[in-house]
């Protein structure tokens, strides 16, 4: 089986995505073929062994890396062909330079983790090892996230959200949004992203106003929730596809600051392609086990109410103040794909990624069962003279366009 690992993309988490891609293809069975994928900022895709090497991605993507600039197109049922670019002559006289059976997503954030490259893949019948477009592009929208949690049921902190275009619009009003709603200290993100980029806590006005000011640069939606005072942050990650679902033992990441920044969750004391293992975390968290029975089920609902597979990873908040848990976010394609938190339980990295592959294939084969066609018989009777009401086609021209 060819496995076609697919990263980077135009996103602000790119260079995550390509750390996440890297670490994965070290550790994947010796049983598939392993094609790495790379969109580069510009959009531009690549194949080739020099993708493996980090250096390569020092500057620009050119073929001097030992790289081949590809298209991808679909070849045959359900496989996926990257065709050398520039093409050379129609499509389907050329060879594809590798076909792909099976994608195994790796990216970090818009253009790849939020269901575009998913529809894609879609389109193409292909079988993918994440969350399909409704699952991902929930996951990515933190307003449209938290909508759902709450038509869930789900405890969130409070929060309100604007547009870059109301907030330079009306500025005094949507403070005074912000501050009929919630109390300081509060916390502003972009809407579409993670990693901690953008994100600051603003502890009065003039620091909201600064904290939007960084977040309208990253995304036109802005979403200011209700900060707490004292917290414990505590994630739990899940595998799988339908019912059949394992959630991961829960962590407490260890900050050095109020919140994990980018560097700490990405830079501080690692060194080489380490990212999110580098991080201080207790495993398993230091809470209850009524705590950590309630953080399980919970990620356990969201995994299978957003119809999700592969991994996620679930990120809470505990207020040290009264015990309140409260869901934060989903991470569909979470860094380091989440593998620190199964490796305690026995399951391995490979063993994990093997998971993985195994819930797309069980998906794919899953969706082959729905009936993609129905005989309607509205073209046959439109072949028939019957014409179509408000349109170019009639009876007067036999059918044909007009």
């Amino acid at each position: 089986m060819v496995l076609g690992v697919f990263f980077g993309s135009r996103s602000c988490e790119h260079d995550v995505s390509i750390v996440t891609a890297l670490q994965a293809i070290q550790n994947i069975d010796m049983k598939h073929t392993v094609v790495p994928v790379y969109i580069d900022r510009t959009g531009a895709w690549w194949t080739g062994d020099g993708l493996l090497n980090v250096a390569s991605y020092s500057g620009p993507m050119n073929e001097a890396y030992e790289v081949t600039r590809v298209i991808p197109a679909p070849v045959g049922a359900c496989q996926l062909g990257l065709y050398k670019y520039p093409l050379r002559g129609f499509l389907f006289k050329q060879r594809p330079l590798v076909t792909i059976d099976v994608v195994l997503p790796a990216f970090h954030g818009v253009n790849g983790e939020d269901g575009s490259v998913q529809g894609m893949l879609e389109l193409y019948n292909v079988p993918y090892a994440c969350p399909g477009i409704a699952g991902s592009a929930v996951g990515m929208d933190k307003i449209i996230m938290k909508t759902f949690f709450q038509g869930a049921g789900m405890p969130v902190l409070p929060y309100c959200w604007f547009t870059r275009g109301d907030w330079d619009a009306n500025r005094e009003a949507m403070i005074a949004s912000v501050e009929n709603t919630l109390r300081y200290p509060v916390f502003v993100k972009p809407a579409n992203l993670g990693s901690s980029i953008g994100i600051s806590k603003a502890q009065d006005r003039q620091g909201l106003i600064e904290a939007v000011e960084i977040a309208k640069a990253y995304d036109r939606k802005i979403l200011v929730e209700q900060g707490l005072s004292e917290l414990d942050e505590v994630n739990c990650a899940a595998v799988g596809y339908g019912d059949d679902v394992t959630v991961s033992l829960c962590e407490q990441p260890v900050s050095w600051e109020e919140f994990l920044t980018f560097d700490e969750k990405y830079l501080r004391g690692s060194k080489g392609v380490k990212g999110m293992q580098s991080l201080r975390r207790k495993i398993p968290a230091p809470i209850s086990t009524q705590m950590t029975q309630r953080v399980a089920k919970m990620t356990a609902d969201v995994f299978k109410r957003l119809d999700m597979k592969g991994v996620i990873r679930v990120d809470y908040m505990i207020d040290r103040t009264d015990g309140n848990l409260y869901i934060n976010e989903v991470n569909t394609i979470p860094g380091s794909l989440a593998f620190y938190l199964f490796e305690p339980m026995g399951i391995s990295y490979r063993q994990l990624l093997d998971r993985m592959i195994d819930a797309a294939l069980k998906a794919h084969a899953d969706k082959q069962l729905n009936n993609f066609s129905y005989d309607s018989q509205i073209l046959s009777k439109l072949a028939d003279g019957g014409g179509l009401k408000g349109g170019k086609l009639g009876a007067k021209n036999g059918g044909k366009l007009g």
